[in-house]
């Protein structure tokens, strides 16, 4: 059996994620990582059995290519994106990058133009779009009178991860993290009409309870319109530690709410009866199966979330940071 030959960019938290999927595809081999920190690297290589080491991602780029390497998994931190995709493309090798791509939208529009140039198969970690649960819902919604109110919630404590404490190296939490929700209503509901945004800070305090240069959002509020009378209502809050209440995806029809919690169960409620399924997948596992197959075969069609469509919901993200900043409301062209 002929195995994908992949090249893993970062090795942290979340690229090992990745990692435990890939080993259990027969195949996929991983034969390279990239890591500045020697004990990460070194881990890595041992957990997969990759041969060939880097200390970053342009020794990689230098030693390897299109002959090597089939395909690449990226997951660096948001300020670390400088030339690691558009090498990626010069060579020709297919990509999944980790959320946010970068915080850098004229950057994600230049990369976003040269896949599309090239016609390179890509792929971003919005591992949401397959989770069962979330299919369950997409399936759902046609079902039912179009239109309602949508509460979403991604509440809890600061990340250990450094670029969480300032705004500047995170996006703020609505952009590095509960972007996942972002992404899942578009999924949902389409393009957005329209947002508005609120933020708030001065209940964490830096050097108390964060780090000294902690400058990012307490809590935010956004409204997102949708077309078809959906609004959406999404909370990001990072304030809240040791209690939270449940985090997902509220959408309330005119015949039944569907409950969607974060990743663990979906609680369906009409007059009649109600319904709680639990999750029945490793959404990663599917997510990444997804690409490795669409290298496999060279038919990136089918994959959920190519880079060009990940960015619409990276710049949903920012266009709410800009309300916030603003106090204006942010319109949206509407898609001929």
């Amino acid at each position: 059996m002929k195995k994908t030959r992949v090249g893993l960019i970062g090795c942290g938290g979340r690229q090992n994620v990745h990692i435990d999927a890939l080993l259990q595809m027969e195949d996929v081999e991983i034969v390279a990582v990239a890591e500045p920190l020697d004990d990460r690297r070194a881990a890595a290589a041992a957990k997969t059995g990759a041969k060939r080491q880097y200390k970053n991602h342009t020794e990689l780029y230098d030693s390897e290519s299109k002959e090597t390497l089939d395909a690449l998994f990226i997951a660096i931190e948001p300020t670390a994106h400088t030339d690691t995709e558009t090498r990626a493309i010069e060579m020709g090798i297919p990509f999944l990058v980790e959320k946010p791509m970068t915080l850098d939208l004229k950057q994600a529009d230049r990369i976003a133009a040269m896949i599309e140039e090239k016609k390179l198969i890509t792929a971003v970690g919005f591992q949401d779009r397959y989770l069962d649960l979330m299919e369950m819902v997409k399936e759902e919604l046609p079902k039912h009178k179009q239109g309602g109110i949508v509460n979403g919630a991604w509440i809890g404590g600061i990340p250990g991860v450094w670029w969480w404490q300032k705004k500047s190296t995170c996006g703020g939490q609505l952009v590095e993290q509960n972007i996942h929700l972002v992404d899942g209503l578009r999924w949902l509901f389409g393009e957005p009409l329209s947002v508005y945004a609120i933020h708030q800070s001065g209940m964490i305090r830096p050097g108390i309870d964060a780090s000294p240069e902690y400058d990012t959002d307490d809590y935010s509020i956004c409204l997102i319109r949708f077309k078809n009378n959906v609004t959406a209502c999404l909370e990001s809050a990072c304030y809240s530690k040791d209690v939270r209440p449940n985090c997902g995806l509220v959408v309330i029809l005119d015949d039944m709410v569907i409950d969607y919690r974060l990743r663990n169960n979906l609680i369906m409620t009409t007059k009649d009866r109600t319904v709680d399924i639990k999750r029945g997948n490793n959404q990663t596992y599917s997510l990444d199966r997804d690409f490795i197959d669409a290298v496999k075969t060279g038919d990136g069609s089918h994959i959920r979330s190519p880079y060009q469509d990940g960015l619409k919901s990276l710049k949903l993200a920012f266009a709410a940071n800009q309300s916030m900043e603003t106090g204006e409301v942010v319109y949206f062209k509407e898609e001929e």
